[in-house]
């Protein structure tokens, strides 16, 4: 397995156990560090393996981070209607 595979595998071990980890703002400073830390895996990911993995590993992580997702598509649709 490559270096991007395993950095995409750790980060998604580290978001599961930061989600079992009580938080008082509902883990959204996780989500923004997850979020910091795994864009560049995608892109390394995806350097190394072509666009389809790096599409699948960007698919994975978000349904790990749905809630900024759900979020992010609820402003661009606001933004748009009006």
């Amino acid at each position: 397995m490559s270096l991007s595979l395993i950095l995409a595998c750790l980060w998604a071990i580290a978001a599961n156990v930061m989600a079992m980890m009580p938080s008082r703002d509902n883990h959204w400073t996780n989500a923004y560090g997850l979020i910091t830390v795994g864009i560049p895996i995608i892109g390394y990911v995806t350097w190394q393996h072509g666009p389809w993995l790096g599409f699948a590993v960007m698919l994975a992580g978000m349904s790990i981070l749905r809630w900024p997702v759900i979020y992010l598509s609820r402003w661009i649709k606001g933004r748009l209607i009006r």
